[in-house]
């Protein structure tokens, strides 16, 4: 009896210990980390590491909370046996009825939110002991990764696509905690949420398609030029040329057009050449990089797929609040 009482308190320690670490786990702040790790903090290199590779935190885990789970199921057997040798209805029945909301409170509830309202400093200090049962069950670990790699065939998601949407949640609750502290005002943090939300969709999305772009000819006018600019609201215009097939070879500010006199020799800018893929932010960057030139989106084999400005995306940005 007294082994078996021995038994359930470290089964049962052993399970709060790993429910609470999961979910301090999954609540720690990547940035304080980072900061504590770079003045030397050894724990906090640690748990930056596992934070890097959560497959194999969340394995440990699961092993730990597995095998704790067991040895609760063999303490109670044990005990009940010195109680009730002769077994009955009433073995098989009242234990599990006393156990069960004890363990659930005990090594499931309580911890979780010990550790989920100060998930930093309790992590710190359990992070030997998760050191310890990583490298105990890397064996079973390796197996559920191999497992993991298998069922990735057939769900076709990729890690990095978890760990991006991962630490955009993150990011999104540190805005969310910079925002009930004073430290953000209501219009940052919806900037910086609609920047996230959008800052990873393709630019082709936001350009205008080359069907439906006004465009000059380099033996246009000026006068011609403006008028075309202004009934279209266009303050950067593509220029095309006639004597080649009509092939684009830069484009025009209106601006200039307007300044500059009418002999001056035409010299159209060069696009700023975006891929179909490249990102919001990527074509953002580039754009402010360039003084807002043009950008000309192209597809597979350089086939124009539209045009786009650093004007364009910053309306893209505000519409998107």
């Amino acid at each position: 009896m007294i082994g078996a009482f021995a038994l359930f308190l470290g089964a049962l320690s052993m399970n709060a210990f790993f429910s609470g670490t999961e979910t301090g786990f999954f609540r720690l702040s990547r940035l304080r980390l980072v900061m504590e790790g770079i003045a030397g903090d050894r724990m906090s290199r640690i748990l930056l590491w596992f934070a890097n590779q959560p497959s194999i935190f969340v394995a440990t885990a699961l092993v730990g909370n597995n095998l704790a789970n067991d040895l609760t199921s063999l303490s109670v057997v044990m005990a009940t046996e010195a109680i009730w040798p002769q077994g009955g209805v009433l073995a098989s029945v009242l234990p599990p009825l006393l156990v069960t909301p004890f363990m659930f409170i005990c090594g499931d509830l309580l911890p979780k939110n010990v550790f989920f309202n100060a998930p930093n400093r309790l992590m710190r200090r359990s992070t030997p002991i998760v050191v310890v049962a990583a490298v105990l069950f890397a064996p079973i670990t390796f197996l559920l990764w191999l497992l993991s790699l298998v069922l990735q065939l057939f769900t076709r998601e990729r890690p990095q696509e978890l760990r991006l949407s991962l630490a955009r949640r993150e990011l999104t609750a540190m805005l969310v905690e910079g925002h009930e502290a004073g430290l953000l005002r209501p219009v940052q943090r919806t900037l910086a949420q609609t920047m996230l939300a959008i800052g990873g969709q393709p630019v082709k999305n936001y350009a205008v398609p080359t069907s439906r772009m006004v465009r000059v000819t380099t033996t246009m006018s000026r006068s011609d030029m403006l008028r075309l600019a202004q009934r279209y609201n266009r303050a950067l215009l593509p220029v095309e040329d006639p004597q080649q097939k009509r092939q684009l070879v830069g484009f025009v500010r209106a601006i200039d057009l307007f300044l500059e006199s009418n002999e001056t020799e035409l010299h159209p800018e060069p696009f700023v050449e975006l891929t179909e893929n490249e990102t919001f932010l990527s074509a953002l960057g580039k754009l402010n990089v360039a003084e807002d030139a043009l950008g000309h989106v192209v597809g597979l084999g350089g086939r124009s797929l539209g045009f786009v400005s650093g004007r364009d995306l910053r309306q893209a940005l505000l519409r998107a609040q």
